[in-house]
């Protein structure tokens, strides 16, 4: 009797093994499964533009659906939108870029300065765009340097950027408006191919090759490694800190072919160029699906959600409504998209 009570008494012995935890979860519903993946974010962020290009078709008809009015959509998005490539990458490893708009005006200003219009006047126009992509370029490696390797923070890093490259900005212009002289440049920069302004195939070109980098290369897929859990791809291999400085170089680089955009579109290079538009760079990388802590997001849903956000506007000014109203919608419109974030979103851990 000892014997047998010995046995039946083992851990199992009179009865079947337990399942593992992970057998006895319930799948989740398809519908679920939809939404939390790239093509039901990517379908949800469609039927949100169609439903304001209907509200802007119904309360504006005459002027809203006009071929002219929807190409007026697409060319104000494109600055906002190279801004946001750049920054959508940055996010997806886990990192933020406060100084975009900052960096654009400073590069506005340096790209339009005398000097560098007199070497313009002496070579070639494209002088002042290679000046231009260089000072967004450089500003972008020292917020990458200080962020990688002297290992600050990267909201107090590219914060102290934005103060510091607005200032200089002011210094070089000496608050004054620089208008730029080179026609040649200005007949590039507004030359329509196919009907289509140049601004808005910039923006296409700078999305093409955004997406092409983050889901076609090996730079890509250690972003959104570095984003998802960034010890872990420390001990995979992977350059941490190279790949973070060379994301904020690429963010800089956005920020000054944005620069060479409103160069274009405005012909004037001041250190008020791009104010405030980091931050809705970022409201549209978050409407996109980015994730805030980083370890996923798309470029396709940046440039829906620079595309909603452009409408959004649009309809406003259509409709003659107030600015102030357009703002808190805005504001709306950035909290759900966090709240089905937060709802949705299953992110690895991340270390700390």
């Amino acid at each position: 009797m000892s014997e047998q009570r010995t046995v039946t008494d083992r851990p199992g012995a009179g009865s079947p093994t337990p399942p593992a935890t992970g057998a006895t979860e319930t799948p989740p519903p398809p519908w679920r499964r939809l939404l939390s993946g790239s093509v039901g974010r990517n379908l949800g962020l469609v039927l949100a533009l169609l439903l304001l290009v209907v509200v802007g078709a119904v309360t504006a008809p005459d002027t809203f659906t006009s071929l002219d009015n929807m190409l007026t959509i697409l060319r104000q998005a494109s600055i906002i939108g190279v801004i946001s490539i750049g920054m959508t990458l940055v996010i997806i490893s886990g990192g933020i870029d406060l100084s975009v708009g900052a960096i654009m005006g400073l590069a506005s200003v340096v790209a339009t300065i005398a000097a560098v219009q007199d070497l313009a006047d002496q070579l070639h126009w494209s002088v002042m765009i290679v000046i231009a992509l260089a000072v967004g370029a450089g500003a972008g490696l020292v917020n990458g340097i200080v962020i990688a390797y002297g290992k600050v923070v990267a909201f107090m890093a590219t914060l102290a950027m934005l103060v510091a490259a607005r200032g200089l900005a002011e210094i070089l212009a000496e608050r004054r408006t620089l208008v730029v002289e080179e026609r040649g440049f200005i007949t590039f920069m507004n030359t329509d191919i196919l009907g289509v302004d140049m601004l808005i195939w910039i923006f296409a070109v700078v999305a093409a090759l955004g997406w092409v980098l983050l889901n076609r290369t090996t730079f890509g897929r250690r972003t959104v490694a570095i984003g998802g859990n960034r010890e872990a791809a420390r001990l995979a291999g992977i350059d941490v800190k190279r790949h973070t400085m060379w994301l904020y170089v690429i963010s800089g680089l956005t920020a000054g072919i944005a620069a060479v955009m409103i160069l274009g579109r405005t012909t004037a290079g001041t250190s008020t160029h791009g104010l405030l538009y980091e931050l809705d760079a970022i409201a549209a990388v978050v409407v996109g699906g980015t994730l805030l802590i980083g370890g996923r997001g798309t470029i396709t849903g940046t440039v829906f959600g620079v595309l909603i956000f452009a409408t959004l506007t649009n309809v406003f000014v259509q409709n003659n409504l107030n600015s102030s109203v357009q703002a808190v919608v805005k504001g709306v419109i950035i909290v759900v998209a966090v709240l089905l974030q937060q709802r949705f979103a299953r992110p690895a851990g991340r270390a700390t």
